[in-house]
């Protein structure tokens, strides 16, 4: 069984929630504030693998709001970001958060930032309405290395579910090539290791 813990990340008002509680329950909730931290668990299957998926929902970050970013940062193996299509405010806050987390994951995790991200343009029913275009949400996307994609929460679940799904796989083959990576590494150690005690032995003799 493996463990996937994703953070979710984005301004109030953004949706940020509703599109975690329409992926986990395809349910649509509607807009409500939290001044909590939440964190969610749902057991899952993708390619014939068992997961336990941990998914951690913060209170929405305002673009000064660094400090909350630095626990999920640490803990999450993969990222959800999302702003408002119709708020030009929250892109801003999502530009950011990516900013921050590529910042975050330099100082703490030696240099590793490919840690897997999906930016997420959230209310599309609300073209009307649009202050962001999504050819700049993709642009932004590209800077950053990361998948990108608009979706309605109060739409489409099948949106919502291909863009986790994405995003879970991706994080899985991410932590395949950081373990085989440690074990190369512990292998090249214990051969030097080996050499080092038996060629000094040879010498000896």
């Amino acid at each position: 069984m493996n463990d996937i813990k994703l953070a979710l990340l984005g301004s109030q008002g953004a949706g940020k929630s509703a599109v975690l509680v329409r992926f986990l329950t395809r349910r649509f909730i509607g807009e409500y504030a939290s001044n909590a931290n939440s964190l969610y668990h749902k057991r899952l299957s993708i390619d014939g693998r068992q997961l336990n998926l941990e998914v951690f929902d913060p209170c929405s970050q305002s673009s000064e709001a660094r400090c909350i970013l630095e626990e999920p940062v640490d803990w999450a193996d993969g990222f959800v970001v999302v702003y408002n299509i119709s708020d030009r405010t929250s892109f801003i806050n999502a530009k950011n958060i990516l900013r921050q987390i590529r910042e975050a994951r330099v100082e703490n995790c030696k240099g590793e930032v490919e840690v897997p991200v999906c930016l997420v343009g959230n209310k599309q029913d609300l073209c009307h309405a649009r202050q962001v275009r999504e050819d700049e949400g993709r642009c932004l996307a590209q800077e950053n290395r990361c998948h990108f994609q608009e979706v309605s929460a109060a739409e489409s679940y099948q949106d919502i579910a291909n863009l986790f799904t994405q995003l879970i796989r991706q994080v899985m083959e991410h932590l395949k090539y950081r373990a085989d990576r440690r074990r190369y590494s512990g292998s090249k150690s214990m051969a030097k290791l080996i050499n080092n005690v038996f060629g000094k032995r040879r010498k000896s003799v």
